[in-house]
């Protein structure tokens, strides 16, 4: 086989939570595409969809036996465990004064401090790999104020700051830390908040207007950036960032 025929990650065995639907789907789909076993771990999991190379594993990152019991079986399944995409998450609406107390810890606790715990689970058989990398989803969210995002901020914000003081624990022991900040995209979690919206095609509209290119972003895409991010290719790359958001972070366009 020629080196234009191996994917990036042959041999190399991948987790994705919320795996399932939305991004999380995408970046399965992109990783087993370039070579990857993976292993889909999720509340709703598709069993009917494993293969020799794809497993279903439910699991609650809020729940650390939950979690702990998915990567022991992953392991047991593949023998092995190289990338971490800590994926899963939720939404929140409202200004900071919104949500009472037990919406901010459940938020946060699925956001932020189930990152930790997989992450948790996951560092033992990451260290035995040559090729190990873990990465983040974000969101625009953590580097620009968005109205009625406060709660949901504050846990990306939350991420973006965790994703580069773990790259500095972990990177003598070889594994590399990075994350995504998608924009605005077209996955059913948002397709919910507009279906839910008073005048779901001004909202739509409204929301694409807000991304410099004019459009919410494709799940693909998101998929594409995080790839990358966990490529073995991508050795010098960890403690960084990738917008995946239409120019919304950095750009300030003159109305037209």
């Amino acid at each position: 086989m020629s080196t234009a025929d191996t994917g990036e990650f042959d041999g190399l065995v991948a987790i994705v939570t919320g795996g399932a639907s939305g991004i999380g789907a995408a970046i399965v789909e992109r990783l087993a595409a370039d070579g990857a076993s993976v292993a889909i771990l999720d509340l709703n999991p598709s069993p009917d969809e494993d293969s020799a190379t794809r497993l279903s594993v439910r699991a609650n990152v809020a729940d650390d036996a939950s979690v702990r019991a998915a990567i022991e079986a992953v392991v047991a399944r593949f023998g092995r465990l190289d990338i971490v995409v800590n994926n899963a998450g939720i939404g929140a609406q409202g200004t900071v004064e919104s949500n009472d107390d037990d919406e901010w810890h459940r938020v946060f606790d699925i956001n932020v401090v189930g990152m930790a715990r997989v992450t948790r689970a996951a560092l033992p058989h990451l260290r035995e790999s040559p090729s190990a990398a873990i990465v983040n989803t974000a969101s625009i969210a953590a580097t620009a104020g968005l109205p009625q995002r406060a709660l949901y901020t504050a846990t990306k914000g939350a991420v973006l700051s965790l994703t580069r003081a773990m790259a500095a624990d972990h990177l003598r022991e070889g594994i590399r830390v990075n994350c995504v900040n998608p924009g605005t995209a077209d996955t059913p979690w948002v397709g919910r908040l507009l279906d839910s919206a008073a005048d779901p095609a001004a909202e739509r509209a409204a929301l694409e207007a807000r991304q410099p290119h004019g459009r919410l972003v494709a799940a693909t895409e998101v998929a594409g950036a995080v790839a990358y991010l966990a490529s073995p290719r991508s050795g010098s790359t960890t403690g960084t960032s990738i917008a995946v958001d239409g120019g919304m972070q950095e750009l300030r366009l003159r109305p037209e």
